[in-house]
């Protein structure tokens, strides 16, 4: 009885300490949430900023070649191959997080007129799933620890792209991530990065100025626009990443509440049964001291 009475302590107190583990873990992700979030609703006047300049360029300068525009249709080796950008997670206890984006980037890919040539998959799980699709050969980014490191990692995903047209691996890049919803809900959803074709600038230039104060670019339109689309598309990946990652940590704080209540359910058996345990022994010893007394006293107890 004593053996089972410790294996049930050693439970228990395993219980606890594992208990101790996620809520500290529920914690960090709820930090994580709200951190994600601010620095996604701090790109919206950024974004702002970015497309008025946008607009101001192409009302100036009127309809300009961009990407695969540069070049005539015989020159372009890279026409219908495609391309993505899979944000997932390096890290598990996030639930079916990384499968959800995985299967949805997979088959939206698929259902695309042309051929998927590269993938950029950011985490190491994303990555694992990706590759056993055996869709396209996929690279492997890194995802980011902290809202800081967000930026060297889109400045290295906007590298890789440009190489990648440069040497004609991609004629189109679309961006898959999981998007928070309200509470520790998530969905995934997709985008066509590139390329900038007509109908985006067309949508672009009839966008109304703010003021009656029409603007005009400095030393002509064509240089600046280039580096806003640069802006552009940074703005579109650092969103896509900080809503990837607080998605992961919305599905991470999820993962931890069912968890916490499951070990808060296991805590109440193991006590529930050291409890009735206990008081089998307890019982059982005063039966014995009983049985004892009376063989002492030769005055045997009436049933």
């Amino acid at each position: 009885m004593s053996g089972t009475l410790e294996s049930l302590r050693r439970k228990i107190d395993g219980a606890g300490d594992l208990e101790g583990v996620v809520r500290s873990m529920k914690a960090l992700a709820a930090s994580g949430i709200g951190q994600y979030e601010k620095a996604v609703q701090s790109l919206d006047d950024y974004y702002r900023t970015v497309e008025l300049a946008l607009v101001a360029c192409l009302h100036q300068a009127g309809p300009v070649s961009l990407a695969e525009g540069k070049r005539p249709p015989h020159e372009r080796p890279h026409e219908g191959k495609i391309g993505a950008v899979v944000f997932g997670s390096d890290q598990g206890l996030v639930g079916r997080f990384n499968e959800v984006i995985v299967e949805f980037a997979v088959h939206e890919l698929k259902t695309l007129p042309g051929t998927i040539t590269k993938i950029w998959a950011v985490g190491d799980r994303a990555y694992a799933l990706l590759a056993d699709t055996g869709v396209v050969p996929v690279d492997l980014l890194s995802v980011p620890t902290s809202v800081n490191a967000i930026t060297s990692l889109v400045g290295q995903i906007l590298i890789e792209i440009e190489a990648a047209l440069e040497h004609g691996d991609v004629g189109e890049v679309y961006v898959f991530h999981n998007h928070p919803k309200f509470g520790a809900v998530y969905e995934p959803v997709g985008k066509r990065l590139l390329p900038l074709d007509q109908s985006w600038q067309n949508k672009l230039a009839t966008m109304p100025w703010p003021t009656k104060n029409l603007p005009e670019v400095i030393e002509g339109p064509t240089s600046a626009l280039q580096a806003f689309v640069r802006g552009y598309l940074f703005v579109l990946l650092f969103q896509a990443c900080a809503e990837s990652l607080a998605s992961e940590n919305a599905s991470r704080l999820a993962a931890m509440q069912r968890a916490e209540k499951n070990i808060e359910d296991i805590l109440e058996d193991l006590n529930r049964t050291f409890r009735r345990v206990r008081q089998e022994s307890i019982d059982e010893e005063l039966f014995d001291v009983i049985s004892g007394f009376e063989a002492l006293t030769g005055n045997p107890r009436h049933t």
